[in-house]
């Protein structure tokens, strides 16, 4: 039985009087494939950044790997960390966002070495060698030495997946990973994608991608007004979903 690598718990995030996550509970287990689905504004992405302390919650917890994320138990109270503490919790939670994130100034290769030297003090020389390996498995080894405005939409995020997983993370989260991409450039984002999902990966994928869903996931999750209405496997969700928003945003999106 895998262990719980993500679990979150009475998730409750607000901006001023708009409550955008009302009580989440989930648990992604170790070598799951989550993806999340719902309208715009139903709080996935929030619900994404709040795994990694981006945002922070107002009430409930998250843990990685058995780990407080943001903040360490003191007696009964929950004390938040100095964030350089958060910023080595971040080094475990790969992100890859919509609009790739990519250093302008660094080529392809630097750009994915960065993070691994800078932030979890790895040599150099060793964190070179694992980006060179990782830029040849998303397919993109022979623009180590380009920069970002040399590449294509679909090559940056791929990129930006290899610089995620440079970092030897414990869970991958993608935050619409495709929506920026013109529709042609979507498919080779996806394929690596597909590719980290049957080599065991952990991710929590928000995306508007229903095939990838219906292909790669384990457990589909489905959103809507801050709330999970309905999860289960894509089968059970996608072709016979319980709740009638769940049922409404199919017919519009399939």
């Amino acid at each position: 039985m895998s262990r719980p690598m993500v679990e979150l718990r009475g998730i409750h995030k607000s901006f001023g009087p708009l409550e955008v996550l009302r009580g989440i509970d989930l648990t992604v287990l170790a070598g799951q494939v989550v993806v999340i689905l719902g309208p715009s504004g139903s709080g996935k992405s929030t619900l994404l950044r709040s795994i990694n302390h981006l945002e922070k919650v107002n009430r409930g917890y998250v843990r990685i790997d058995g780990e407080l994320v943001g903040y360490r138990q003191v007696g009964g109270r929950l004390r938040e960390l100095k964030e350089r503490e958060v910023l080595r919790q971040r080094t475990h939670i790969g992100f890859v966002f919509q609009n790739f994130n990519l250093f302008p100034h660094l080529t392809v290769l630097e750009n994915v070495v960065e993070a691994p030297v800078s932030a979890q003090g790895r040599p150099r020389r060793e964190v070179t060698e694992q980006a060179v390996r990782l830029l040849d498995r998303v397919g993109l080894a022979e623009k180590s030495r380009s920069y970002p405005r040399q590449l294509s939409g679909g090559q940056q995020q791929r990129v930006a997946i290899a610089r995620a997983l440079a970092l030897e993370p414990k869970v991958v989260l993608f935050d619409e990973p495709t929506s920026a991409l013109d529709p042609e450039l979507v498919g080779e984002v996806l394929d690596v994608m597909r590719d980290l999902a049957r080599g065991g990966t952990t991710m929590i994928v928000v995306t508007h991608e229903v095939g990838f869903a219906r292909e790669a996931a384990d457990t589909v999750v489905f959103m809507d007004d801050g709330r999970i209405v309905e999860q289960g496997p894509p089968g059970q969700v996608l072709d016979d979903p319980q709740h009638e928003r769940t049922r409404a945003f199919l017919a519009k999106v399939l």
